[in-house]
């Protein structure tokens, strides 16, 4: 198991990942179409995706959770 002192950083990892596979094969299919080529530029791209994603997220979750914080109140 992680400890959870790394628990913002597994998230952010996790998080990176799952949302740049999705958006770099929608990006994908609407440029290239559905074949075989499609899938094998995705796979290929992705994971040039998951390394800009994964600091980009870590820099801006802190941003993201005081904006949260500001629209949001304690019940």
């Amino acid at each position: 198991m992680i400890p959870s002192r790394f628990a913002k950083i597994a998230h952010s990892l996790i998080m990176s990942g799952l949302m740049s596979f999705v958006i770099s094969g929608i990006s994908s299919f609407r440029a290239l179409g559905a074949s075989y080529d499609t899938v094998q530029a995705w796979l290929s791209g992705w994971p040039l995706t998951w390394a800009v994603a994964f600091p980009v997220v870590l820099v801006v979750s802190p941003l993201s959770h005081r904006i949260v914080k500001t629209l949001t109140k304690d019940d």
